[in-house]
C-alpha cells in the first residue's frame, strides 16, 4: 500500500517533451490548495480544438487518494480556455506500471475564444489537488491497470 505523494519526470522512454526542462508541479503560497503544472514547451491553441499537453510529469499518489486535476481560474476568466474534461481525474495505480506511458499525466484543453492563444513554456496551466476517496463495503474489484488513458475498459 502506497503512502506516499510526490511528482517527479517521467522515464525517459515515456517523454513527449524531449530536451526540455520539466518543471514539477508545486504551489504557489502557503496555503495554496492545488499544485500548479507548467506548459513545458510554448503551445498553441487552435479555436475550438483540443490539446493535449503532456506534462512528462507522474504523481505518486496514496491508495485511498486520487489527483483531481482543475484548470486555474485565470486561464477560464481571461483567456477563455477550458478543461476538456471539466475536472481530471488520476487515479493512484495511473503510474504504477504503466507500460504505456510511466503516468505522464496529460491535460487536454480547449479554446473557447475566437483567437490563437499561445501559452508558453513555462507558464501555469492546472492544478493538482490530492483527494481522499471511500470504497462501499460490499466492493470486490480485483482487476489491476494495465496502461494508460482509457486502459480500465
Amino acid at each position: 500500500m502506497s503512502k506516499i505523494r510526490k511528482f517527479e519526470v517521467v522515464e525517459n522512454w515515456a517523454r513527449k517533451n524531449e530536451g526540455v526542462e520539466i518543471k514539477l508541479p508545486k504551489r504557489a503560497t502557503k496555503f495554496s490548495t492545488g499544485y500548479d503544472f507548467f506548459v513545458p514547451t510554448d503551445t498553441i491553441l487552435i479555436p475550438n480544438k483540443p490539446t493535449f499537453i503532456h506534462t512528462d510529469v507522474k504523481a505518486h499518489i496514496p491508495d485511498d487518494e486520487f489527483l483531481s486535476i482543475y484548470i486555474r481560474s485565470s486561464l477560464a476568466v481571461k483567456k477563455e480556455i477550458v478543461l476538456i474534461n471539466g475536472v481530471g481525474i488520476v487515479d493512484a495505480d495511473y503510474s504504477r506500471n504503466n507500460n504505456k506511458n510511466d503516468g505522464n499525466i496529460m491535460i487536454c484543453l480547449m479554446n473557447t475564444n475566437k483567437k490563437y492563444i499561445t501559452l508558453n513554456q513555462g507558464e501555469r496551466v492546472a492544478q493538482g489537488i490530492f483527494q481522499k476517496y471511500y470504497i462501499v463495503e460490499d466492493d470486490e474489484v480485483e482487476k489491476i491497470r494495465n496502461g494508460g488513458v482509457g486502459s480500465t475498459g
